[in-house]
């Protein structure tokens, strides 16, 4: 869980959008109940920004240095799987300054 700290390292921006009611995106919205508090505490500077539309599908955007951006569909999987997607994307971030 180390990798939560290094989000303000590894990306520019974190967006997480979801819809307020659709049960494709309970995970994310749970999720987000969750682990808001602690990834904001961690990486208090980094704008992470939770949009909600009626009808979306739920989606996880990552921008890095250059306006690289990286977005991954979030539909169908669990919280665990939405952890593991997060943590991928600070690794794509760390190897992208390397």
């Amino acid at each position: 869980m180390a990798w939560r700290g290094n989000l303000s390292r590894a990306m520019k921006e974190l967006r997480i959008l979801l819809c307020q009611t659709s049960p494709s995106s309970s995970a994310t919205r749970s999720f987000v109940e969750k682990n808001y508090k602690d990834l904001k505490t961690l990486n208090p500077k980094l704008p992470i920004l939770i949009r909600e539309c009626s009808g979306i599908e739920p989606q996880l955007w990552a921008r890095y240095d250059f306006g690289v951006e990286k977005g991954i569909r979030l539909e169908g999987l669990s919280e665990a799987q939405i952890s593991k997607v997060l943590e991928d994307l600070v690794k794509a971030g760390e190897a992208l300054k390397a």
